[in-house]
């Protein structure tokens, strides 16, 4: 009985929960100050979460960093148009999808779709590449 629940606890919801932890781990280690669950209210008057926002500096403009827990070919990059057109100061807004690429790997179309949106895709795996563009 206890294996089936361990099972359950390592469904879908919960592992996609346990990456953003990790990416709330990972950003506080290395000194990312960011604002989490940052909502803006487009232009119609609908509100967009976001999971982290971190706030420009004399040296990058606002970032906002998305983690998917399971990075597959569907119109996830949708969200940064969204923020490009929200407000004002997000127009010159990087973007980054934190890709969690340890239980199955990203194939190249999922991270040439981000691409041609603007997004910088980011393999979990290869978080220290971001670590400074990130921070400073």
């Amino acid at each position: 009985m206890l294996g089936v629940n361990d099972l359950f606890y390592l469904a879908t919801p919960h592992t996609a929960s346990l990456f953003y932890e990790d990416v709330v781990s990972w950003m506080t280690a290395n000194e990312v100050r960011f604002v989490e669950q940052a909502k803006f209210t487009g232009k119609t008057g609908y509100d967009h979460m976001f999971e982290f926002v971190i706030p420009r500096s004399r040296k990058n403009p606002e970032r906002i960093v998305k983690p998917i827990n399971r990075p597959i070919r569907d119109p996830q990059w949708i969200w940064f148009r969204l923020a490009r057109h929200s407000r004002d100061s997000a127009s010159e807004a990087r973007a980054y999808a934190l890709l969690n690429d340890t239980e199955q790997t990203v194939k190249p179309d999922v991270t040439d779709a981000f691409l041609s949106y603007d997004v910088k895709p980011v393999r979990w795996s290869e978080r220290e590449s971001v670590r400074e563009e990130l921070a400073a």
